[in-house]
């Protein structure tokens, strides 16, 4: 089980370099934004902007990315989300069905060394 496979909300793409955190999100919440300023780097958020763009390619969501590329290893049965929305769920969902091609996913793979 992967715990936070979302990175606290930095793999949805809400978080942005140079921008404040979005009202409400985990790192505007007191208390909670501990956990997430770890992830708030120019380098991660670099690494997010190119995720995107493959997210762009294959018409999915960086979330739905994020999660098809940990849902594929067969070590891993579920991850926790955290969703905070009923949409979330739903988009969330569809990673489940979501298959990355081998071009894909060396793309991230590069991209994530």
């Amino acid at each position: 089980m992967v715990f936070s496979p979302l990175a606290q909300g930095v793999l949805t793409g809400k978080y942005k370099k140079g921008q404040a955190a979005p009202a409400g999100s985990r790192a505007a919440t007191e208390g909670v934004s501990a956990f997430v300023q770890r992830f708030l780097t120019d380098e991660n958020f670099t690494k997010v902007e190119r995720l995107e763009g493959i997210a762009r390619e294959l018409d999915i969501t960086v979330s739905q990315l994020a999660l098809a590329w940990i849902l594929r290893l067969p070590s891993i049965s579920s991850a926790l989300v955290g969703a905070t929305k009923p949409e979330q769920i739903a988009e969330n969902a569809k990673a489940s069905g979501i298959k990355l091609s081998e071009d894909t996913l060396k793309q991230i793979e590069e991209l994530l060394a």
